[in-house]
């Protein structure tokens, strides 16, 4: 019995609708590993792990866990079991301590009252392995996106399950992050636990899997070893030789040059940010990373208050009061955070509405069945995305739900776009069409303000670089003198090392 493989799924069905998801789907994890579930968007990665959570029901499938046959109708049936899933938006209460989520629903009590001493007890050794230095008793929503999804999973390993499944774990965390988490699954491995690990991410997989399964249109296609996987079989994730930049930006950009609305601030400070002072321009992408950067896109969105400074926008007017008038003034903002801005229970149709009905000026203020079929059709069409108007937004994959995300905001016509990380957590391939749809609204007139985490990202779709060191702009870079580490450099110590160098020469002279 020790010999056999923990989980062991076969002929894995579910459609939804007229939407075939999942078709003779079969999967197998050995004891004490870690199985990496690849492919691209839309492959069925995400539901298959829903099915092993409990989540969604198969049409068809028989699952062995343990050696034995296992109905997993329930995500109370898979806990039973010994497995544990966390989910690309899992449940969360921001408004709650970090304690809390730690132990919903399952805090220990002592003579009655909950322990909050054991909670701690319980959770600081595996806080401390994942890197997590979080006040726990500090609201959950004070944390950013990747230290949430380091909750998650914490939570996750509190149940010491026997199989812990992760479902794009590292959509949210940044480098050092990522690195914490892939040693603490070695750690787990090396205990004996298993780990079956889904991810957009290739390379991220490889490191770490010792097995991988790799998924097209809802079927394995392929299951290998790490090391005999060959290079041409790892290029059936599809396009991963292929540039994720592939258009020349300059060529797009010709098309706006004589287009000149802009964006001017001035001193500008709130949050982490600090006076700063730049202009940007219709016809290009600028780049913002560093502290401040995720502050200054809430300020020109209207999601905080400013300390000082002044803005003035195309239209004339400075800084929106809210995220209403920001949608009015055709001002959008797009979060790789895909739970802040997709009810995944309503359909694509419903979620593709609920900004040009709810927030423009103009036309009927009415929520219209009809018109909202036709407004989602035309986006899925135009984005390419595998469903219909009427499927969930929560059935498609991370890739397909960012598009709706991105969809609904082009109803409304943007004249600025504000992006936050708007590629995170999805395949290469959608990676590659949000990058082409970024530079094609930059090219028609749109003034875009793009922030990431990811300097390659960056330094491969902008035209300049604003780089903020402790919340004061450090430095710009553009065209050819735009590079990863010179990025890395400026956002670190604020200053490159062509500064230091020149400074130390002025100090000898």
């Amino acid at each position: 019995m020790s010999d056999s493989p923990i989980l062991f799924v076969r002929t894995v069905a579910k459609r939804f609708g007229g939407t075939v998801v999942l078709e003779d789907m079969n999967l197998m994890v050995e004891r004490g590993s870690i199985h990496a579930l690849v492919g691209e968007s839309g492959a069925g990665k995400s539901t298959l792990v829903k099915v092993l959570a409990g989540i969604v029901r198969p049409d068809g499938a028989t699952i062995e866990f343990d050696g034995k046959k296992a109905i997993i109708d329930s995500p109370s049936a898979a806990r039973k079991l010994g497995i544990s899933v966390v989910l690309q938006q899992p449940g969360q209460f921001p408004e709650r301590p970090v304690l809390a989520n730690l132990f919903v629903n399952r805090e220990p009590v002592h003579n009655g009252l909950i322990s909050r001493r054991e909670m701690e007890a319980r959770s600081r050794d595996l806080l401390r392995q994942l890197g997590l230095a979080a006040n726990v008793h500090a609201p959950l929503g004070e944390l950013g996106p990747g230290d949430r999804q380091l909750v998650a999973i914490a939570r996750a390993l509190l149940e010491s399950p026997r199989l812990l499944i992760l479902d794009d774990p590292n959509s949210g965390l940044d480098q050092q992050q990522n690195e914490r988490l892939s040693l603490a699954l070695r750690g787990l491995r090396a205990r004996g636990m298993s780990v079956l690990y889904a991810s957009n991410r290739l390379q991220d997989a490889l490191a770490i899997a010792d097995q991988l399964t790799v998924m097209r249109n809802g079927r394995d296609v392929l299951t290998k070893a790490r090391q005999d996987l060959t290079a041409s079989e790892e290029a059936m994730i599809g396009q991963l030789r292929q540039s994720l930049f592939p258009l020349p930006l300059r060529a797009l950009s010709q098309h706006a040059g004589t287009l000149r609305p802009q964006i001017t601030i001035d001193g500008l400070g709130g949050g982490q940010l600090s006076g700063a002072s730049f202009i940007a321009r219709a016809g290009e992408i600028l780049g913002i990373a560093g502290a401040g950067a995720q502050d200054l896109l809430a300020l020109l969105f209207g999601l905080k208050k400013p300390r000082q400074g002044k803005v003035r926008f195309p239209d004339g007017d400075g800084l929106p009061r809210a995220r209403v008038e920001a949608a009015q003034r055709n001002i959008c903002m797009i979060s790789g955070d895909r739970g802040n801005g997709l009810m995944p229970e309503k359909s694509i149709a419903f979620n593709m509405a609920n900004v040009v009905v709810g927030a423009r000026s103009w036309g009927p203020r009415w929520y219209s069945q009809r018109s909202a079929i036709d407004r989602a059709a035309r986006q899925i069409e135009a984005l390419r995305i595998r469903s219909t108007p009427e499927m969930p937004a929560g059935s498609l994959s991370a890739g397909g739900q960012q598009k709706v995300a991105i969809g609904k905001w082009l109803e409304i016509g943007p004249q600025v776009m504000l992006l936050d990380e708007p590629a995170r957590g999805v395949d290469i391939g959608s990676k590659q069409e949000i990058y082409a749809l970024i530079r094609q609204m930059a090219a028609s007139g749109c003034i875009v303000i793009l922030h990431s985490s990811e300097l390659s990202e960056l330094t491969g779709l902008c035209d300049r670089i604003l780089a903020f060191h402790q919340g004061r702009l450090a430095g710009e870079m553009a065209g050819e003198h735009m590079d990863a580490g010179k990025l890395q450099k400026l956002l670190a110590a604020g200053k490159t090392a062509g500064d230091e160098r020149q400074a130390s020469r002025e100090s000898a002279a």
